[in-house]
Formats: structure tokens, sequence, C-alpha cells
């Protein structure tokens, strides 16, 4: 869909909480609202959430959900339901239904994969290796994105990944270089696997069983699968978009150009169901998008944040034992500049610590590059990044001060890879949404 030049002015609904950022007119408030409106780079909407000791302190929704084509009194403000497919988030909420399977017994982390799956799964040049959970949650499988990550529902994983299937081609998912278990090299195709797991271990579909183990228990309103949304759902949900000229499918960055949704635009018409009705339960878990597909609030991840702060606690209900989040949380890789990528995409020098589905934020800043959040340091932190379709977001906090930002960015009107980062791998517009929110709401008295 093409849409006009620019976006209506801010769009602003605020919620403050416990006397911070308590109006529009606060500094923190108004620094966020020009970053989203800056006429040289702008964002088609952005939801925040600050947390500190452990309460939700300040949220704020501006721009619009959905852009009009022609009719800007039909735009739809974002608001605090408004969900966004949240990218890689996904994968640290992923890892809550794994570590409630391996609470319950129906995972082992450190158990070969093979014995879920049913058939085995082994890099050929390491065909002596077991993969395991925690090599899979951790980045350190040797599996690599090269040969795709997501498949349609008529394709078995088996057929993909066992050498002589008929998907699996020149087997460049696999690392030629990297043993299992030595090596950490960010990857998507590995959350594809353990959602074929989860399916095995369990006899449901990824979906719906992450709706009954962890959306539906921690109070969220979205899911993985939108063509099961229902009208109100979808109404919600933030269409992204970038600025794009060209003709349709060749289209380029062009900040002049007008904005042209890249996912969940379902105003038209609903979403395509992502499994026929014959689909075999744990032969494909890549179908549902374990590694980004989900769609969130970022009030919905304020209620994952809060009960990872309090070991696990939300509502005075006990989602997941204080010893799990306190293993899903533990370091379980650092880069030493000779065990892995520090650097994926255009993320350089980002990645310098791992858990368990939760990447470690050491605070590491060089020009241009690392994994610092905030203008300065001083906030190390555990949580996840995300990067698709336009959507840039973070999910980040202190566990030991339980202090928590997240953000989710809806698109930009500009190529972010001209907008570099000053300090971090990150862009420089998220370091000024990050700074701005600590500034104000965390490292304030």
């Amino acid at each position: 869909m093409r849409l006009r030049g620019a976006v209506a002015c801010a769009g602003v609904t605020l919620m403050a909480i416990s006397g911070c950022a308590s109006a529009p007119s606060d500094p923190g408030h108004a620094e966020l609202a020009a970053i989203v409106n800056d006429p040289s780079l702008p964002l088609a909407s952005l939801s925040v959430l600050a947390i500190r000791g452990g309460e939700v302190v300040y949220e704020a929704q501006f721009g619009r959900r959905y852009l009009h084509p022609s009719d800007a009194s039909q735009d739809k403000p974002t608001h605090r339901d408004t969900l966004y497919r949240i990218a890689s988030i996904s994968k640290l909420v992923t890892t809550l239904g794994v570590m409630r399977l391996v609470e319950d017994g129906r995972l082992a982390l450190d158990t070969d994969v093979a014995e879920y799956l049913g058939w085995p799964l082994r890099n050929p040049h390491f065909p002596g290796a077991p993969i395991t959970l925690r090599m899979l949650l951790t980045h350190t499988s040797s599996l690599r994105d090269d040969g795709g990550y997501h498949w349609p529902a008529s394709t078995s994983l088996r057929a993909v990944l066992v050498p002589g299937g008929a998907r699996h081609g020149e087997g460049t998912m696999w690392s030629a270089h990297a043993r299992p278990g030595a090596w950490f090299s960010y990857a998507n195709l590995p959350w594809g696997i353990v959602g074929t797991v989860m399916e095995k271990a369990t006899g449901e579909r990824f979906d719906r069983l992450m709706r009954r183990l962890v959306l539906d228990p921690l109070g969220m309103r979205g899911g993985f699968e939108p063509a099961e949304f229902s009208a109100a759902q979808l109404d919600n949900l933030a269409t992204l978009y970038r600025k794009r000229s060209g003709p349709e499918g060749k289209e380029i960055w062009d900040a002049r150009g007008p904005w042209v949704a890249q996912v969940d635009d379902y105003s038209s018409a609903r979403p395509m169901h992502r499994a026929a009705s014959g689909y075999t339960v744990g032969s494909n878990g890549t179908l549902f998008g374990p590694q980004g597909n989900l769609r969130a609030s970022a009030a919905d991840l304020g209620r994952v944040m809060r009960m990872l702060m309090a070991g696990g606690v939300i509502d005075d209900k006990r989602f997941l034992r204080q010893e799990t989040v306190g293993l899903m949380l533990s370091r379980q890789w650092r880069h030493d500049g000779s065990n892995g990528n520090s650097t994926y995409g255009a993320g350089k020098g980002r990645f310098n610590a791992w858990g368990l589905g939760v990447q470690h934020f050491l605070d590491v800043s060089q020009d241009g590059a690392g994994d610092r959040l905030v203008e300065g340091g001083g906030f190390a932190a555990v949580g996840h990044h995300g990067d698709a379709w336009g959507l840039q977001g973070a999910f980040v906090f202190d566990p030991a001060a339980r202090n928590g930002l997240i953000y989710l960015a809806g698109g930009t009107g500009f190529d972010p890879a001209l907008d570099p980062g000053v300090y971090s791998g990150f862009h420089r517009y998220e370091e000024r949404i990050l700074t701005a929110l600590h500034r104000h709401l965390l490292a304030s008295p």
C-alpha cells in the first residue's frame, strides 16, 4: 500500500504513573515526540515503557498504527493496546515457553534434541557432536541462516536439515568450521528447531502451545498467528512502514517518497492461515516464527519484564521458579575474541555475551560499534533487540536494580543505514530513544 509523504502530528497518548513524566510537556516526553517527528528522520509510530524499581513509571505512544492511503482523517493513532510484530524479541518470549517445559520435565536443556525430533540432527561436518536445546538457545549450535530459516507447512524440517533430504541442497545451513557448542553465531534457524522440539514434546501446534504456556498466563493480548486474532486484535495491529519509491516490488529508500506498508496491513483482507488443516504438528516449527513473529504491545512486554524482575512472579502468581529465571538470565557465553561473531548484519560488535534466549548488554562502546545502550554508559542490562520489516525495538533491564526500558518503533521514513550509531552498533535514533528514557526516568533522582 502506498501512502502520503508525511505522518500527521505526534498523535500522542500517554500513561504516566507514580509522578514520573507526568505530562506531555515534560522534557522527556517532549524529547521522544521530537524524535518521532524529526522532519528529516521521522518514525511512523513509537511505543515506549519504563520500569523503575520493578514498577511501571511511564508509558507513552506516538504516531499512527495505520496510515490511510488517501484520507488522513481515517488514520489510526497508536495507543496502549497497539500490537507490534516484535521481531527477535520473540526469541526471549519463546524461551519462556521452553523453560516452562523444562520445569515440567517435558524437555531438558542438555539432551540431544534428536531424541525429541525422532530423526538425527547433526552437522555433517561434525557428525559425532550432538546438538542440544542449550546450544540452540545460545546460538552455539553451528546452524546458520544461509540456507533460509522458514518454510511453508508442506515442508518437513527433516528434509531441510538432514543430508540427502529433498531440501538440504548444498547444506549451507551448517557451519563447516564451528563444532556444535564451540562458536557463537547469531541465527534465526535454531529457533525453528526449538519450535519443532516444543511441538514434538507436547503434541500441540506452536502458536497455540505458546498461548497456553506463556501468553494467557502472563495476560498478553497478542500471539504468533494473526489469522486467529479477533477483529479487535487485528484493528490494534501496527502496520510496519518504510518510506519508499519506485515500482511495486522494486522500491528503494526515499525519504521524500510515500510510506509503504511492509507487514501487518490487513485493512482490506484478513490474514491467511499459516497452517493448512493437514499440517503435521512437530514437522516444521518455523511455520509460526518462534524467532520473530510474535505480535505484542509494549504493555505486554512490560508484564514479561516485571515477571522476570520479580523472579518469576506476576500479579502474586508464580509463572516460573526463581531458580529457572536465574538460569535463563545467567551468562552462558561471552565473547573473548576467538569464540564467536560479535557482529550480525549492521549491528557491529553488538553481541558480547548471551544467556538462554537472552542477550547480555555489557556496556561495550566503540565508534559506531558495541552494545552500549545509553549515552555515557552506566546501564548494563539483559534482554533482547528486535529488527525486521521496519520494526526496531528493545527489551532491556537491570535485574538487580529492577530498572528497565522497552521501545517499539514501527518504521522509519529514512534509510536507517544512513543513521548509524555514535557510540554503539544501534542506529542513532535508537540511541536517542534509549538515552531520553534513561536520562529522564531511570537516572534522575
